[in-house]
């Protein structure tokens, strides 16, 4: 990858690229999966995996889970907290496809809108999963201390 991605996005118009990180699991898998980015300068819809500068400056790809009429919130498939209100002005790039195994899957194929959507609607489900996981943890821990004979404040 260059040392600047949204240059060489703006300058060739397309991006091609090995994934890193596990913020967009299940769909996109670190050092397996090479995603396809097309500059893009229009509005995104709701759905659409945006490449963008993040507040700190790094480069992202996640998901538009909410469009706004000035900006998007964003949040990677494999996490739990939306970026929110991302301006336009941040977006470079929008994900086209993706290539796996060989194979190329683009983002407007009917199984990958299907699943992507449904992914997006189980999110509320799996942050309320989350927060009882960490709830039953805190009891866990809680009752175990007790146990011991330890304090339970």
């Amino acid at each position: 990858m260059t040392s600047d991605p949204g240059s060489e996005l703006w300058r060739s118009g397309l991006l091609v690229v090995t994934f890193r990180g596990t913020s967009m699991l299940p769909f996109l898998r670190e050092g397996r999966d090479t995603v396809c980015i097309e500059r893009f300068t229009g509005r995104l819809k709701r759905l659409d995996v945006a490449f963008y500068r993040n507040a700190g400056g790094a480069f992202v790809l996640h998901r538009v889970v909410r469009v706004l009429p000035d900006g998007y919130d964003i949040c990677g498939d494999h996490l739990l907290a939306a970026e929110r209100g991302v301006p336009d002005s941040r977006v470079l790039g929008i994900m086209t496809g993706f290539f796996r195994g060989g194979r190329y899957i683009p983002c407007i194929s009917l199984p990958y809108r299907l699943l992507s959507s449904a992914w997006a609607m189980l999110r509320p489900v799996r942050v309320l999963a989350e927060a009882a996981r960490h709830l039953l943890g805190r009891v866990k821990r809680k009752l175990a201390r007790c146990l011991k004979g330890g304090s339970t404040a």
